[in-house]
């Protein structure tokens, strides 16, 4: 049987898009620009990234440090979770901050929870290769990983966008600086 060359084109598509559902949150705490990507799992847990127009991924910025300390008292990094009901895991709500990520230029964005749950990690291989979190938002530069509650994993994603109202946004956005300048 031969093999037709439309098939061989066609791509895979990649592990997150196969496994995981993209939910947006636009302009956080009303920021212009700062976007959140939440990957959620069939299995309702969800991967914290960064938007692929957050400004960190689109200037061309550079990643001088990331900061897992919320302040004085409270760091993600002290995030410790145990057994089957994720004992001593911390509970964030949608805009619980979790983490800083300062640039060289000296802009500093704070990177939100969007969603109710328990922390179940956090990256801390962006602390130690902060490009990772530019060169790979969507994998390997995640942001933390929530769990949240069973009795809410329907309805966290009531306050956030499709894929294809992100994009409208995104466009959106587009145009209107293009009107201006």
């Amino acid at each position: 049987m031969a093999t037709e060359p439309a098939a061989a084109e066609l791509t895979v598509p990649s592990l997150v898009d196969r496994y995981f559902t993209r939910w947006y949150k636009a302009d956080v705490k009303g920021k212009p620009c700062e976007d959140h990507c939440i990957l959620q799992h069939s299995n309702r847990i969800c991967v914290i990234t960064l938007a692929e127009s957050h400004p960190v991924l689109q200037s061309g910025k550079t990643i001088k440090n990331i900061s897992y300390q919320i302040s004085t008292n409270c760091s993600r990094l002290q995030n410790k979770v145990s057994g089957k009901f994720k004992r001593g895991a911390q509970f964030l709500t949608e805009l619980a901050p979790l983490c800083k990520i300062y640039c060289s230029d000296g802009e500093e964005y704070t990177v939100s929870s969007c969603v109710r749950g328990r922390l179940m990690e956090v990256n801390e291989n962006i602390l130690h290769k902060p490009s990772i979190l530019q060169e790979k938002p969507s994998t390997e530069g995640y942001i933390a990983v929530v769990l949240p509650k069973f009795e809410e994993s329907k309805s966290i994603t009531e306050g956030l966008l499709t894929q294809k109202q992100y994009e409208e946004i995104v466009m959106k956005r587009m145009t209107a600086a293009t009107a201006t300048s």
